[in-house]
């Protein structure tokens, strides 16, 4: 589940290192903007660079300057270097001939670990935009600023204009506009079957006028506005449609568009009113499915996709129990579900709650709720049979879930070996009942070390290199997303489930037990799996409070060679363990 927040996507998973790089949004000023030599430099909202980026870096050069001036860029409180090829452009207006210098270096050490010369030509008549690359070699820390100066002697006077700057490092598959490659890599070694996006709390919008729009998050990322987001801080927007579902496709996740239902924080939309928001879902479902006889179908194509976007799961709003949705969602579901499954009766719907009283009665049938918990670690344990007695007809979601230690304040208190020990327990029993729970999804991601107004994440990160750090759940995603069966099957048990539970599936030729030791003290489990004879054991084990910190990984998965001929394993299972038994 990803939503942007903590800086989890510009700033993050997206690859553009630049912060404010189009002056969007209300709150940044000159954030991140610092003058390189004798000038001046301000926020010049006279000179548009489009008619969605409104304001330009204006950078004033005095007379007599000899030397090369102009501005810094200090990125999301750093800009990684790596010994890598960066892509970077920038749009200019002003009258100039000559050179300008790019150069990626330490803030305060001086070193300089990029440094490239390119020939511009821009006029004082409209803003050019002008695109180059260079390599970089790696720095120590994240502690690095990039710098476009010019020459001042050309300008002296007088002053250019600078718009939408960027800087991109190697992006997962090779990308435009696309993803940071290690945060991404980071995330595809997990083996994700979804996605569910734009969000969470960041579709709504604190205003229905500042909710996601769909349609400015297309095209040229010139022409895309931003917004302020519900997480204090403007999306640029540059991770936008078409670039989540190029994730998805890129990752192989089946994607699960979220579509915004009427609900913002500061007003709800029903009846009549929401109907041309509802026509605007019907232009979002064209631009997905339409062909290039359709207005955005077309629009689709000519943004760089050919084919149809495959999205199968469409979930109308989010947590509509709460925050005063639940009345009014009923009505809300129903609008919309009929007018996108009239045309599209393919598409699988999601229900953005699982509060009866919040939803339409009779629910159509297929739809699935979506159910988000946040628990203590002995709530998410006792919630292991939660569907083990529920009808086998209506399927179900976790979109949201992840065991959290509300003893901190504000800041990084990250998940430790009980909580995702007791995640593992609740995974199980959603594995036990895969017949209706249909989808999981650990909340939230990623985040920015130095930008978190949320704990925990499943990993994190921030500007210097090699910081990305696995929290102990993110070892027990993995585990469970890379060892699944197609089919559960019956245990055989002398013991009953506490301290220990488990759960196992096969595929035609192999067996996956999981299993977790939910207790101080440790456990041994026998286990006979007739026709097998050798595997793995994957197991990730810590004391109870343990767990890794930014910076600081500790506890991460051992795995080791198993064999006996006649399928017995022994497993000792420290406390708080969390296991994966995989033979064939």
């Amino acid at each position: 589940m990803f939503e942007e927040m903590d800086h989890s996507g510009d700033g993050g998973i997206h690859g553009q290192l630049l912060q404010n790089n189009g002056f969007q949004g209300t709150s940044l000023g000159m954030t991140a903007y610092a003058p390189v030599g004798n000038v001046t430099i301000s926020q010049d909202k006279s000179k548009s660079v489009s008619n969605s980026i409104t304001s330009s870096l204006k950078v004033a050069v005095p007379n007599g300057v000899t030397d090369y001036v102009g501005f810094a860029n200090t990125g999301y409180k750093g800009v990684p270097a790596l010994a890598a090829t960066y892509k970077s452009s920038f749009w200019m207006m002003g009258r100039y001939s000559g050179t300008i210098n790019l150069q990626l270096i330490g803030s305060q050490s001086g070193i300089v670990y990029a440094d490239h010369n390119m020939t511009v030509k821009s006029t004082d008549s409209k803003f050019t935009e002008f695109k180059t690359s260079f390599n970089a070699t790696h720095s120590p820390d994240g502690e690095n600023e990039w710098h476009l100066t010019f020459d001042g002697s050309k300008v002296g006077g007088s002053s250019l204009n600078f718009g939408y700057i960027q800087l991109f490092p190697p992006t997962f598959n090779g990308r435009e506009n696309g993803l940071r490659d290690d945060i991404a890599s980071f995330l595809d070694e997990v083996n994700p079957a979804f996605l569910r996006f734009p969000g969470g709390n960041n579709i709504e919008g604190l205003q229905v006028d500042s909710r996601w729009m769909w349609n400015t998050t297309i095209g040229p990322v010139v022409d895309r506005p931003g917004r302020e987001s519900d997480w204090f801080y403007p999306n640029t927007d540059a991770l936008g449609l078409d670039e989540y579902l190029w994730w998805c496709e890129d990752m192989n996740m089946a994607p699960l568009l979220g579509i915004w239902a009427g609900k913002s924080y500061g007003d709800i939309i029903s009846g009549p009113d929401l109907e041309p928001f509802v026509e605007d879902i019907m232009n979002e479902m064209e631009y997905l499915f339409g062909d290039s006889s359709t207005h955005y179908g077309k629009m689709r194509i000519e943004n760089g996709r050919k084919d149809p976007w495959k999205v199968e799961y469409v979930e109308i709003g989010n947590e509509d129990d709460l925050t005063g949705g639940c009345e009014s969602y009923p009505d809300r579901f129903n609008q919309i579900y009929k007018a996108i499954h009239d045309k599209y009766p393919d598409v699988k719907f999601v229900a953005s709650n699982g509060d009866f009283s919040c939803l339409p009665s009779p629910l159509p049938k297929n739809v699935i709720i979506d159910l988000h918990l946040y628990r203590k670690p002995d709530d998410f344990v006792k919630l292991f049979n939660q569907f083990d007695n529920q009808p086998r007809d209506q399927p179900v979601m976790i979109g949201e879930y992840g065991a959290r230690n509300t003893s901190s304040a504000e800041g990084i208190y990250w998940p430790y070996m009980q909580g995702s020990c007791s995640e593992a327990v609740y995974m199980m029993g959603m594995e036990r009942n895969s017949d209706i729970v249909k989808m999981a999804a650990y909340a939230p991601l990623l985040e920015h070390f130095d930008f978190v107004s949320w704990s925990p994440t499943l990993y994190g990160f921030n500007s210097t290199p090699n910081s990305i750090t696995p929290s102990t759940s993110y070892f027990v995603q993995k585990m469970f997303a890379s060892n699944k069966g197609d089919t559960i099957v019956p245990v055989h048990t002398t013991a009953d489930f506490g301290p220990v539970y488990w759960v196992a599936s096969k595929t035609d030729s192999s067996y996956y037990l999981k299993l977790a030791n939910y207790a101080k003290d440790p456990q041994t489990v026998q286990v006979r799996i007739p026709g097998t004879k050798t595997g793995r054991l994957e197991m990730l084990s810590s004391p109870q409070y343990h767990g890794n910190t930014p910076f600081n990984v500790q506890v991460q998965t051992v795995t080791t060679s198993v064999f006996n001929p006649s399928g017995n394993y022994s497993i000792n299972m420290d406390p708080w363990a969390v296991a994966v038994l995989a033979v064939s």
